[in-house]
């Protein structure tokens, strides 16, 4: 019998991870709530705690990830998070729970900078664009069907629903961690040797040549070196903060400042998820033939101009055509997420040199960890002071982010930039003489 393929396993470990992370993310505060009897407030400072453990695991993860390898952290990872799933149901205290959450939150932290890597190893070129636009659609669609489940599952009114569900998502995480473990990883590091093409940090021609063990002994102090890598992280900060609109500051507005009604929360939500589910694979099909950094900077316009949107819509008086707006500029929103999610992670893991790719990948996801954890402070008190200050100064953030990354085009390597150019120098001479060799024989 024939081995599903590579992309066919990958999808089926996204699914089945957020089908289990789907069915606990809404319901996080209210099952230690339920099963602590704590206030749900102190539920949220002990969670928030427990959760900066997550900053802490991705730079370990980095550095496990070049010395073990990327499919090796991607699947201690998910038995981690399996591990700390399953003693959900044993807490019974404040200090239990926190011990709980902080070991799901390590997992969490490694998870990122592990799987950018993985997928970088297991797919190249245009492979890995389409293979992160597959991963998006799909991680959206198992994030919407796990989250009916558990309210389908809480629906049923039983206190062991709750036990049930984390319980389901920790079999979830340890079935993901099976299906990526059969995953062959090709290729590999130059073992002692010089690093293929002869580049130096983030793969750019006309720097020394540095060895494997070079890169690897010298840890992130070759990141913090590397500026133009660093121009590239820094240049997403704006837009990370920007991405998390919609599930901290889009709610809060509607309802408040536009008086849309709550139950249209939910429908907003879902025109995000369904149309990222639905049209990022065949939107992704057609970026491939652009240029990486182009694409990129069109989504952070898009967000720039859903962001005006929303901050023109605080002055419509007429409730008909606030409603058409909001839903308006959250399809725009969504189009710049499909614009900008699949090519920046392609672009990011194809600018980190293949040796050090790990230590890199844990330093581009301070980009998001940092805005993730400020974005529900932060944006909560701009709307507070003013909420059309809050989407002009989005507005301009990203808009920078996107002149950021056409300036930093020309610096960057060509396999970052362009999706079909080889990553690999030799590859593309082999690919030449076999082609003048085949030719030598028609002759």
């Amino acid at each position: 019998m024939t081995r599903p393929s590579t992309q066919v396993r990958y999808m089926a470990g996204m699914v089945v991870d957020a089908t289990g992370s789907g069915m606990y993310l809404p319901l996080s505060l209210l099952f230690f709530h339920h099963v602590t009897g704590l206030p749900i407030e102190r539920v949220g400072v002990i969670m928030t705690a427990a959760a900066l453990f997550s900053l802490v695991g991705n730079p370990i993860a980095g550095v496990l990830v070049d010395r073990f390898g990327a499919r090796a952290v991607v699947v201690g990872g998910y038995l981690v998070r399996a591990v700390g799933f399953a003693a959900y149901p044993l807490v019974d205290s404040p200090l239990t729970m926190f011990l709980a959450v902080a070991l799901v939150a390590l997992g969490d932290g490694s998870y990122p900078p592990s799987i950018q890597s993985f997928v970088a190893a297991i797919a190249r070129g245009a492979d890995r664009d389409r293979l992160l636009a597959a991963q998006r659609s799909l991680r959206n669609a198992g994030l919407g069907a796990g989250g009916l489940i558990a309210g389908a599952a809480l629906g049923l009114g039983s206190d062991a629903a709750y036990r049930v569900i984390v319980l389901v998502s920790a079999a979830a995480f340890a079935g993901a961690a099976l299906i990526l473990r059969t995953i062959p990883v090709p290729g590999g590091a130059v073992p002692g040797g010089a690093v293929p093409g002869g580049a130096g940090p983030g793969g750019r021609a006309g720097t020394a040549p540095r060895t494997t063990r070079d890169r690897r002994s010298g840890g992130y102090r070759l990141v913090l070196r590397d500026r133009t890598f660093l121009a590239l992280t820094l240049q997403n900060v704006p837009t990370a903060f920007g991405y998390m609109v919609l599930s901290v500051a889009l709610p809060v507005y509607v309802t408040q400042e536009l008086d849309v009604p709550a139950s249209l929360v939910g429908v907003l939500y879902a025109v995000n998820t369904v149309g990222i589910a639905l049209l990022q694979i065949p939107v992704t099909r057609r970026l491939i033939r652009y240029r990486r950094t182009r694409t990129v900077a069109a989504g952070a316009a898009t967000f720039a101009a859903s962001f005006a949107a929303f901050a023109l819509l605080s002055g419509v008086p007429a409730r008909p055509v606030a409603l058409a707006g909001v839903f308006a500029a959250t399809a725009l929103f969504t189009l710049g997420e499909m614009l900008h999610g699949a090519p920046l992670s392609a672009l990011v893991s194809s600018a980190a040199p293949e040796e050090t790719r790990g230590r890199y990948m844990a330093v581009y996801q301070f980009s998001w960890a940092i805005p993730i954890t400020l974005a529900p402070a932060v944006l909560t008190a701009l709307l507070s002071l003013s909420p059309v200050s809050m989407w002009l100064l989005l507005a301009g953030g990203v808009a920078c982010s996107a002149l950021t990354m056409l300036r930093l085009e020309p610096r960057l390597p060509a396999r970052a930039v362009h999706a079909r150019i080889p990553e690999d120098p030799e590859e593309t001479d082999d690919r030449r003489a076999a082609t003048a060799t085949q030719k030598a024989g028609v002759d």
